[in-house]
């Protein structure tokens, strides 16, 4: 039986940050899903882009987390950073699919994304639990 594992980059990511950031975003997410006003799904696009690709520090989601636990003196809780990345990849991939499917009004596919996408940031929000982790486990388990 093969073990359990994540994507291991030796650097460290402060999660309770990754919580507040994905808390702001779970909450335009949602503003979105419920008035469907386009710029904010094309605002999230943009903001997964600048972390990814650019700096995180340039992100405004990311300053505003940031400023949120200074704010509220929240403790840091630091964890690898891979697990975090790989699901940002995936959630920009999910965000950029609900944005084309708004656009070309495909609602079966915005409304099974939007759930699929709704799910993993309560998750990580409510239990600091990351899918990343079991997705990449499934990708090891079958790819060979």
């Amino acid at each position: 039986m093969q073990k359990k594992s994540c994507p291991i980059s030796f650097q460290r990511v402060d999660a309770t940050v990754v919580r507040i950031l994905s808390l702001y975003m779970g909450l335009l997410f949602i503003l979105f899903v419920v008035t469907k006003f386009v710029p904010i799904i094309f605002f999230l696009v943009l903001d997964f882009i600048t972390r990814i690709y650019l700096k995180k520090e340039y992100s405004l989601l990311f300053m505003l987390a940031k400023a949120t636990k200074n704010l509220l003196h929240f403790q840091s809780h630091l964890e690898d950073n891979a697990p975090k990345r790989l699901a940002s990849f995936f959630g920009l991939t999910f965000v950029t699919l609900i944005a084309l499917s708004t656009v070309l009004n495909l609602d079966i596919i915005f409304y099974a994304l939007s759930l699929i996408l709704g799910v993993c940031i309560f998750l990580e929000v409510a239990f600091s639990y990351c899918l990343g982790c079991e997705v990449y486990h499934l990708y090891k388990r079958f790819s060979l």
